[in-house]
């Protein structure tokens, strides 16, 4: 679900809030959800979860936000989406080294498909490159992916609503210097279409859609978890053809199969070997059933 939420972002983005201020809708995404979730919950880290907690924000909002925005504006949107994909491969790399997992060939296989599919069904073939977008678009992909493996390799005791809303408010209080530094203050008038954007990026975007992100890690392999992270540019497409009326090329429809199909494969566990019984002795049985 939460990746399905975040594939809303781009319409909420385009058709709600005001242009060129994406860090901005950053902050106030990460920032006010946050401290909700910590006002609710009215716990606050103990002990070394002061800096795990600044850490994996930093990770998991506020680099990864700020390595967005660069790679959004020096990159066309296919080729920023494209390189977000391998998050899947640099997740199951760093789960080998972190975790002691081990990196399998369907890992692999399946990872590369979702780079293609995430290609065909976003990259344009005029798609210009540019050497600052695109290592801010590989750093986004580390990032998210190091967030990832380091959210699963540190349990936190407190409630999942608590540990959420300590990453939020450290990943906004990070972002927000950023956003004044580049953007300028905010606008000083907000049309109701406006609030509305950023009221849905708050409420679902962050305060509902992270604490199912987070859950998720706690429940699955984070390599697999990664891949669900796939389904943001299918939904993002789906939502331009069916809201914003954009046309949908037979490439675009494979590749999101192909990404779909990746996604279900990925998520598919090999059954354990049944336990085969040891042969009894006549006599044991004999003796068992006489007691």
């Amino acid at each position: 679900m939460a990746p399905a939420i975040w594939g809303s972002t781009y319409l909420v983005t385009t058709e709600l809030l005001p242009p060129g201020r994406p860090l901005l809708a950053g902050v106030i995404r990460a920032l006010p959800a946050g401290l909700a979730l910590v006002a609710v919950t009215r716990r606050l880290p103990r002990g070394s979860w002061w800096w795990r907690a600044l850490v994996l924000g930093a990770l998991n909002i506020g680099a990864f936000f700020a390595l967005i925005f660069v790679a959004a504006y020096r990159l066309p949107g296919g080729v920023a989406a494209t390189l977000g994909a391998l998050q899947p491969l640099l997740a199951a790399c760093l789960a080998t080294g972190l975790l002691g997992e081990r990196l399998t060939a369907r890992t692999v296989i399946t990872g590369a498909a979702g780079v293609a599919g995430v290609s065909l069904l976003v990259l344009q073939a005029d798609a210009r490159l540019d050497a600052l977008g695109i290592a801010a678009g590989l750093g986004s992909a580390v990032v998210m992916a190091t967030g990832v493996i380091l959210s699963k390799r540190w349990a936190s005791p407190a409630p999942l609503l608590a540990t959420t809303g300590w990453q939020l408010v450290a990943g906004g209080l990070l972002l927000l210097p950023v956003a004044l530094f580049v953007e300028g203050p905010p606008p000083v008038s907000l049309t109701g279409a406006n609030l509305t954007g950023y009221a849905y990026l708050a409420i679902v975007g962050a305060a509902l859609a992270y604490p199912l992100w987070f859950r998720g890690i706690r429940a699955l392999p984070p390599t697999d978890v990664t891949f669900l992270g796939l389904l943001s540019p299918v939904v993002a497409t789906a939502l331009g053809w069916l809201v914003l009326d954009q046309e949908l090329t037979p490439a675009q429809s494979l590749g999101g199969l192909v990404v779909l199909a990746s996604l279900v494969v990925a998520q598919i566990r090999r059954p354990q070997a049944e336990a085969v019984p040891l042969p009894v002795r006549d006599d044991a049985v004999r003796a068992s059933s006489t007691r």
